[in-house]
């Protein structure tokens, strides 16, 4: 089982699909990493050699930021818009809808598990 960036990339799936298994690295990506790496990105990941994983790893540290620094550039920049208090930061500061949705219905993913409200009597 080959590790790269500290993660274990799946040994039956090919190069590039294994390697979407990476933090911030998706298809076009991965497609571009085997390029540059000179790896038929076809091959299973199994069936690579410790130079051809160490090729892989060179081009990922030299060009893309991925899994741990990744992560906390994304949670520093959330922390950032918080802390200037802009619309943005005060959504997530609420756990609300970043990008516009609507809340009226349908924001359960961010809002959470519905809480019911005894109804008023008349």
């Amino acid at each position: 089982m080959p590790r790269i960036q500290g993660v274990d990339i799946p040994p039956n799936k090919r190069v590039h699909v294994a390697l979407t298994y990476l933090y911030g690295i998706g298809n076009k990506i991965a497609m571009e990493i085997c390029a540059a790496a000179g790896i038929a990105p076809e091959i299973k990941s199994r069936d690579l050699s410790e130079d051809e994983v160490s090729r892989i790893t060179t081009v990922i540290q030299d060009s893309y930021v991925v899994e741990g620094q990744l992560r906390r550039q994304v949670q520093q920049n959330i922390a950032r818009l918080k802390e200037i208090a802009c619309y943005r930061g005060i959504r997530h500061r609420r756990g609300l809808p970043v990008r516009g949705q609507n809340t009226r219905n349908n924001a359960r993913t961010r809002k959470g598990p519905a809480r019911t409200v005894a109804k008023k009597k008349k």
